[in-house]
């Protein structure tokens, strides 16, 4: 008896630290992965809604990237790095990422929410506006 309280105190003592550092690993990853993403922000937007003024004949369609299927993102990413599927610079960024970044990665922006922007209605100024 005296054995399994031993035991049991140990176990109590020891198992908030590998709580804590599987949180520490988690967030630690989750901060990489986030850093990952920003990185695609330049071109898919902010958490990966691509903004319109991005979509030009210049650069293409660029793809929002918010609520799409992570295994299409995946399929993708990893056609990208393969080399199966051409881009002007996503087969290079591809390239860079581990099976669990891409995997990761397609999680992330398959959880985030797609904006679409409320469109602008025009407003009739008033007749003082200038005074």
């Amino acid at each position: 008896m005296k054995k399994f309280i031993i035991t049991t105190a140990i176990i109590g003592l020891i198992s908030p630290i590998i709580v804590w550092a599987s949180d520490a690993n988690l967030e630690a990853n989750n901060v990489h992965i986030r850093s990952l993403a920003a990185s695609c922000a330049a071109c898919h937007g902010t958490l990966g809604n691509t903004i319109k003024s991005n979509r030009s004949e210049a650069t293409g369609n660029i793809p929002t990237l918010a609520g799409a299927k992570k295994d299409d993102i995946i399929t993708k990413l990893q056609a990208f790095k393969s080399g199966e599927r051409t881009a002007t610079v996503m087969h290079r960024h591809a390239k860079g990422l581990t099976t669990d970044e891409i995997t990761a990665l397609a999680e992330y922006f398959s959880a985030q929410l797609p904006h679409v922007p409320a469109p602008l209605t025009s407003q009739k100024l008033r007749v003082d506006h200038a005074n």
